[in-house]
């Protein structure tokens, strides 16, 4: 048994939750997960963006509770370096921690506009002015960085950055956003990976439904 676990909310509608659970995964420490109800006060403030901290995913090991997506991935850095969730260039490891920090704590727009929503699919979606510029920048973000690391993640190797930005992915095919070849090759990539299949797997057996989120705006 485990002495590690990390409490998650919904697998549908979190993307909070997503980038904590694939930091764990791809730090390959073993653990158990712990999913709040979806109609749980404070998971349900945090899933519509009402809450003032998000609390949620919270990791547990040795005793240690870290929250926050961000000191998640630090931390698991700290336990399996040999991970690789950071690289081990100094110069592209502040590059990496730079925008995951911008994607920690900005694109409000987006993520307002463009909740996600995996059992969604809404073609022909209208983005928004201010949207669309949180678009623009993570498509800029995304496509310098493969550029300067030479792919196939954002850092070559899977790395923060990608658990991240990997909510994005599923919002831009969840809303039919148009997006060069090179960035829906990207995108492609992070679905691609088996931690994501089974995510995406286990948010489609979701029962649970956050009116709020389910409807075409």
């Amino acid at each position: 048994m485990t002495n590690t676990t990390l409490t998650l909310s919904s697998k549908n509608y979190s993307s909070w939750s997503l980038r904590g659970w694939l930091l764990t995964k791809f730090s390959g420490l073993p653990f158990e997960e712990i999913v709040m109800p979806v109609d749980d006060p404070g998971a349900r403030a945090e899933l519509l963006l009402l809450s003032p901290s998000i609390l949620v995913p919270c990791l547990m090991h040795d005793g240690i509770k870290v929250w926050d997506t961000l000191a998640i991935g630090e931390y698991l850095n700290e336990v399996c370096p040999e991970a690789n969730l950071l690289p081990h260039d100094r110069r592209a490891r502040a590059h990496c921690r730079a925008i995951s920090g911008e994607m920690h704590s900005g694109f409000g727009s987006l993520r307002s506009a463009l909740p996600m929503n995996l059992k969604a699919h809404f073609p022909g979606f209208k983005v928004w002015a201010r949207a669309q510029s949180d678009i623009d920048r993570i498509v800029a973000i995304w496509s310098e960085c493969l550029e300067q690391y030479g792919g196939p993640f954002l850092f070559g190797e899977r790395s923060v950055a990608d658990a991240m930005y990997a909510p994005v992915v599923t919002r831009f095919v969840t809303y039919d956003v148009k997006l060069d070849p090179d960035i829906v090759e990207y995108g492609q990539r992070i679905l691609a990976m088996p931690e994501m299949q089974q995510w995406m797997a286990d948010a489609q057996q979701e029962v649970d439904e956050i009116d709020e989120l389910d409807v075409e705006f």
